[in-house]
C-alpha cells in the first residue's frame, strides 16, 4: 500500500472514528479533549460534530491552520504530562478523548502513549471514549464503526 493510501486510510478511519464516538456520547455531561492540535483539521471536525461542547486542545506548540485556532482558555501548550497534570488538578472530566500524538517513529510513538495512559486517565470521566491512533494501556478495548479494519484506529471505555 503507497503512503498516501496508507494516508487517505488512517484520515477515513479518523473521520468515522469521531463521528461514531460523538454519537456514543450523545446526552452524556463532560468536555472533549483532542491531544495533538497539529494542523488543527481534527479539531475543526470535532467543533463541527460536536458545536455544544467544550473542547480542549494540547500540543507543543500553537501551529494549526488560522481557522482552526482554539480560543486561548481551550488550548493546552506544553508538554503532555504537565498538561494532563494541569487538567486533572483542575478537575476537568473528559467525556471524549482523541490521541493524536506522535512523530511517525512507531516504537517511539507506541512508548509515549503508554506512558501518558494513566495520565490520561485520571482526566476521563467514568465511561468516557478514547479514539486513538496509537495503542494506549489500562482502558478497555472496544470495538468502533465496523467500516475501520481491526488496529486501523482503536477505540477504549475508561
Amino acid at each position: 500500500m503507497s503512503r498516501l493510501d496508507s494516508m487517505l486510510r488512517r484520515l477515513s478511519a479518523q473521520r468515522d472514528g469521531l463521528n461514531w464516538a460523538a454519537a456514543q456520547i450523545a446526552g452524556k455531561p463532560g468536555e472533549v479533549l483532542d491531544m495533538g492540535l497539529g494542523n488543527g483539521r481534527t479539531y475543526d471536525h470535532l467543533r463541527e460534530i460536536l458545536p455544544d461542547r467544550r473542547i480542549r486542545v494540547m500540543d507543543r506548540v500553537l501551529a494549526c491552520h488560522p481557522s482552526c485556532t482554539p480560543p486561548d482558555e481551550d488550548f493546552l501548550q506544553g508538554e503532555a504530562e504537565a498538561m494532563l497534570i494541569r487538567l486533572a488538578d483542575e478537575g476537568a472530566r473528559i467525556v471524549l478523548a482523541h490521541y493524536d500524538f506522535g512523530r511517525g517513529i512507531k516504537e517511539d510513538d507506541v512508548a509515549e502513549a503508554a506512558r501518558l495512559s494513566p495520565l490520561i486517565a485520571r482526566v476521563l470521566a467514568p465511561d468516557a471514549l478514547l479514539v486513538s491512533g496509537q495503542p494506549l494501556v489500562g482502558f478497555e478495548q472496544i470495538s468502533g464503526p465496523d467500516t475501520i479494519a481491526k488496529d486501523r484506529y482503536l477505540f477504549y471505555r475508561a
